[in-house]
């Protein structure tokens, strides 16, 4: 049985939305660090200097594009 459109979304307990943003506090620094490491195994087997700057570049943009999915998404579950 579908829900009437009146009636408002429940709310999520505070313990939820705590978790929720601290995962932020570990994606972020997990992403830079794994995009540095892909980066500086990639520098050792192709015998370059600079991939390992690409890849932690590349971590830190996905750190980002984790941060503003994870903040757009709570923003679109509250009214």
């Amino acid at each position: 049985m579908p829900l009437p459109a009146n009636d408002p979304p429940e709310k999520k307990s505070p313990w939820v939305q705590l978790a929720k943003y601290s995962q932020l506090a570990f994606i972020f620094p997990a992403a830079t660090v794994a995009g540095w490491l892909i980066g500086l195994a990639l520098d050792h087997w192709l015998h370059t200097t600079w991939l390992y700057l690409a890849g932690l570049i590349l971590g830190i943009i996905a750190g980002f594009l984790e941060l503003i999915r994870t903040v757009t998404s709570s923003d679109s579950d509250n009214p």
